[in-house]
């Protein structure tokens, strides 16, 4: 097993402090660098009945398979992005579907023991639904992945339908993260040439209007926000309206918490942080790691985060506020698939992920996994 980590140093005289503690919050004012160290879980053991390497004390198991009957529904083909959202006194599990023409996204519902109650469409029709994020008001934003892709609001609780917020833009969208301190939702595209967005919602709570704006190239690390002219334009593409416009290669997760929002970039495998506070965007994490594919990302109240692979080993890693990056899971026996949707119970203790692809590795995503991990997470 490959352990991973980065330190972060910061010069101070004539010594150096390792990235960590409130540091953790400076994210991005010196180049990240590898090193080595473990997991804070300790090392993944053999892998279990589902083919899953976990720490000691982890358990896992499978709660959906692609088009085959959980709670009343068949699950969707491609399980992608994902949120939890408490519910009395249970919880809900929402994840994408990322095929073409029927995608959308659907719900499983849990009861307080951990047992599925119900299953259960909440957008149906759309297109390439590749990842999303959850809004502070418990609605679900899914993302299409696709030209002129739209961002549809959905009703985790199945009783709202899905509704398309155009004023977010028309491009191949990725994910979305809200920050309720700036009322703002922080975009990222798909493209590698993709941009980083910040939509501005004429009122908080309202996505149905308001200013779309990207992120420009200033000096350094620095960062300038500028209306996008046209965010639905038919003919000329979002990213192409301002040519100062900062790109990232392969735009994909995104996760917010305490004033800086973070992003990662699959195709030059990184983790990105734009620091609310001086309007900067910098690494935590780069390819001198062998943290691979860096696609969906996550995060806890203790300031873990956790970031998926898309192929690589198949892993979800955890980055510490400390510095360390490790795995804290394995999928084996899927070598043609991505991990997807991480996200965590409202009470922090089960994680849920899915194997896209599954076992076959098929596009079409029939043979795709839905697992849920419990065990002591930090939270």
């Amino acid at each position: 097993m490959q352990r991973r980590s980065f330190l972060r140093t910061v010069t101070a005289g004539t010594g150096a402090a390792v990235f960590c503690g409130t540091l953790w919050q400076q994210a991005g004012h010196a180049a990240p660098a590898g090193a080595a160290s473990g997991s804070p879980y300790g090392p993944l053991l053999a892998p279990d009945a589902n083919s899953v390497a976990l720490p000691a004390g982890f358990t896992s198991r499978v709660v959906a398979r692609s088009l085959r009957p959980v709670g009343g529904t068949l699950w969707h083909s491609a399980p992608d992005g994902g949120a939890c959202y408490a519910d009395g006194d249970g919880w809900i599990y929402v994840s994408n579907s990322e095929i073409p023409l029927l995608g959308g996204a659907s719900a499983i519902r849990f009861r307080a023991d951990g047992s599925v109650d119900r299953a259960y469409r909440i957008l149906s029709g759309t297109n390439l639904n590749c990842a999303g994020g959850a809004t502070p008001w418990n609605t679900w934003l899914s993302c299409e992945e696709t030209f002129r892709g739209r961002v549809f609001e959905t009703d985790p609780y199945g009783r709202k339908e899905a509704v398309a917020h155009h004023a977010m833009g028309r491009f191949k969208h990725e994910a979305a993260a809200c920050d309720p301190d700036h009322r703002v939702v922080y975009l990222t595209e798909d493209e590698d040439d993709g941009c980083f967005y910040r939509f501005t919602p004429d009122t908080w709570g309202d996505l149905s209007s308001g200013r779309l704006d990207v992120a420009c190239t200033t000096s350094g690390d620095g960062v300038e926000w500028r209306e996008v002219p046209n965010p639905s334009a038919p003919l000329v593409q979002t990213r192409r309206q301002l040519a100062a416009a900062r790109h990232f290669d392969g735009g994909e997760g995104c996760h917010y918490a305490e004033g800086i929002c973070y992003f990662t970039a699959k195709g030059d495998r990184q983790v990105w942080a734009y620091d609310t506070r001086d309007s900067t965007i910098t690494s935590v994490y780069n390819s001198d790691g062998t943290l691979t594919g860096v696609d969906n990302i996550t995060g806890t109240a203790a300031g873990d985060l956790y970031v998926a692979e898309d192929g690589g080993n198949m892993e979800i890693n955890i980055i510490t506020r400390d510095g360390v990056v490790a795995p804290i899971l394995r999928v084996e026996g899927h070598p043609d698939s991505e991990i997807t949707g991480p996200a965590f119970s409202p009470d922090g203790s089960r994680l849920y992920f899915s194997s896209q692809r599954g076992t076959s590795g098929e596009i079409s995503g029939s043979g795709g996994v839905t697992y849920e991990v419990r065990g002591p997470f930090r939270h």
